[in-house]
């Protein structure tokens, strides 16, 4: 190990003093002797076929998406897969290194990443994308800091309170030592106006969801026109689905684009891997985080893919990285690209116009429901709030004990809102499934 720990015995010698212990050993004595080394009972061992057995029914115990009918989102989105994805990701022309290094051993993989960010570019409407970042809460914490870059002397991002909770949690873990402020979502119950009312010349950058976590769609043009003013930029956080049936975030103006890519072909996975999505204008390209795949010709003059842009600190001088922590997630990119190829442009519209005209279906049914009330104003795309006359948590017992997982328990994150519950409706969910949630909720009313 000496050949690849460089802390020579002084090294140690020297920590040890200034943290006032004689030894390694010493730094265990807080656990009590009787427990450090517990003796473990483990059964006998299984075959694999008793193995299998007995996996199949531990998995049994819980609530998913093959066995029930499933109204929860909140980042994370029920949406079919089509088979052909699994089938195209086993692919040998895929089974090349982590990062393609060699691109004459790796064009299988060079050549997904360009057609991804080809693709992300087309949908949304931006200049370039990048080959992918971890998911989308991680894309968005990099775009502040490539705003923060853009900007110089501006050390503010202004983030609004319906910016999905776990990623203004990301975002404040990513920025925390480095002199940043990070505002406007301070109290969840102030409108996205009062939000941009906070813009001036010290902002880099206002971050904005649409569709945001209630669900509600917002027009990012006159958003945009107001952090420009200003020198700031536009982080629009979107809804990949939401795209293929309203205006592109580059259309109406943002700078960097970042969004969850897990509705693009992936499944849910009780939480992951995911994928994050990044684009921004071609002119702030070589302050983007991650790398990019290019198109080029080969010296027999054949077309060929190779990294165009690499400006993580691996790669580079540490000086001239824009940042470390934004590895692609490459097979979860090239499921979404395949998802997205199959689907095609009319295809994803489709299942956006799916999503849209069930969930106001869903939210007119459920809103008529004593006791119900729907808080998300229109418009909004598969997402929306409810009210409720009993707490979430009460009715997502019962709904599960139906067959029926329940919405998103806001009380936590809005407490404003009182007992509120986020319900998504995909394409999944059919006339009947929705029907059928409504008269568990009457009953339960």
């Amino acid at each position: 190990m000496s050949h690849y720990i460089s802390n020579t015995e002084q090294d140690r010698n020297a920590m040890l003093q200034a943290i006032g212990v004689a030894d390694v050993a010493e730094l265990f004595d807080v656990v009590p002797q009787d427990v450090r080394f517990p003796q473990v009972e483990l059964p006998q061992p299984l075959s694999e076929a008793e193995l299998l057995r007995e996996l199949r029914r531990m998995s049994q115990r819980n609530a998913n998406a093959q066995t029930h009918t499933v109204f929860l989102g909140a980042g994370a989105y029920n949406h079919f897969v089509p088979s052909a994805v699994d089938a195209l990701l086993r692919r040998a022309e895929y089974y090349t290194a982590y990062t393609p290094y060699q691109p004459e051993l790796a064009q299988g993989t060079l050549q997904v990443i360009f057609e991804y960010q080809t693709l992300m570019c087309g949908l949304t409407g931006m200049d370039v994308a990048n080959a992918s970042h971890y998911d989308g809460a991680t894309a968005m914490a990099e775009a502040a800091g490539m705003a923060l870059n853009l900007t110089r002397n501006k050390r503010t991002i202004l983030v609004a309170p319906t910016v999905h909770p776990q990623y203004r949690a990301v975002l404040r873990t990513y920025l925390q030592g480095l002199g940043v402020t990070i505002k406007g979502d301070e109290d969840p119950a102030v409108s996205l106006d009062d939000v941009l009312a906070q813009i001036d010349d010290a902002t880099a950058a206002v971050i904005v969801q649409t569709p945001d976590f209630l669900g509600q769609l917002h027009d990012l043009k006159p958003i945009a026109d107001k952090i420009h003013a200003v020198g700031g930029l536009l982080i629009a956080t979107i809804d990949p689905i939401a795209l293929g049936l309203f205006q592109t975030p580059g259309a109406a103006g943002a700078d960097i684009v970042v969004g969850e890519g897990q509705s693009l072909g992936i499944p849910l996975s009780y939480g992951g891997p995911y994928l994050g999505i990044f684009a921004c204008k071609e002119q702030y390209v070589r302050r983007m985080p991650g790398r990019l795949a290019g198109a080029t010709t080969d010296v027999d003059g054949q077309l060929g893919y190779v990294l165009t842009l690499q400006t993580r600190e691996q790669h580079i001088r540490r000086e001239k990285a824009t940042s470390n922590i934004c590895t692609n997630q490459g097979l979860m990119m090239l499921a979404s690209t395949v998802y997205t190829c199959l689907m095609g442009k009319h295809g994803l519209r489709r299942v956006a116009e799916l999503c849209y005209h069930r969930a106001h279906y869903a939210a007119t049914e459920i809103g008529n429901i004593p006791g119900f009330e729907l808080l998300t104003p229109a418009p909004f795309f598969k997402e929306f709030a409810v009210r409720t006359p009993k707490a979430v948590r009460e009715l997502n017992q019962a709904l599960a004990e139906r067959g029926i997982i329940g919405g998103y328990d806001l009380k936590r994150d809005y407490p404003h809102l009182g007992d509120a519950m986020l319900i998504a409706v995909t394409e999944m969910n059919s006339k009947a499934d929705i029907d059928a949630l409504v008269v568990v909720l009457k009953e339960l009313a």
